[in-house]
């Protein structure tokens, strides 16, 4: 089977998108069953996605008319190489379009972007029960990263330290 859909286009998401952005992001956090750690709003996305200042981007994948993937992205720096890298936030397929190429497509969407910025590397984390993901990032040449620890803060943390001393 070809893993090239013709009717498959790739488009950068913009503010009329942000309730099937929100979309994807339930989809996603139902999958990975935290769906209850879910708080974005379309007013959150509409800000930081499409804000004066947007902190990401994403891009909606579609099979037809249908919405079929979608990936939130954005540029991150490594000052040993002294470049850009591009970072993976989210990726979710939904599962009636899984094992025809759609992700793969993303994922060159994803590595031309990241050329296009002359980025030294890719990344992204992956829950470590998602053994189907995982062997789909390998198949694409990914590695884990097995030496490092990711660490998060969050917010009411944050918050916490910020205060006065």
């Amino acid at each position: 089977m070809s893993t090239r859909l013709p009717s498959l286009r790739i488009e950068e998401a913009g503010e009329k998108d942000v309730s099937l952005i929100l979309q994807f992001i339930r989809e996603l956090a139902e999958y990975e069953k935290e769906l209850v750690r879910v708080t974005a709003t379309q007013e959150i996305l509409r800000a930081t996605l499409f804000g004066p200042e947007p902190y990401a981007k994403t891009a909606i994948v579609y099979v037809g008319e249908e919405p079929a993937a979608f990936a939130i992205y954005y540029f991150s720096y490594s000052s040993f190489s002294g470049l850009p890298g591009l970072y993976l936030e989210d990726i979710f397929v939904r599962p009636a379009f899984r094992g025809l190429g759609v992700g793969k497509e993303l994922f060159t969407f994803l590595a031309r972007r990241a050329g296009e910025r002359g980025c030294g590397r890719m990344e992204w984390s992956v829950l470590n029960w998602n053994e189907s993901a995982i062997g789909f990032y390998e198949k694409l040449g990914a590695a884990p990263v097995n030496d490092w620890t990711v660490f998060h803060l969050a917010k009411e943390d944050m918050e916490e330290l910020a205060k006065p001393a």
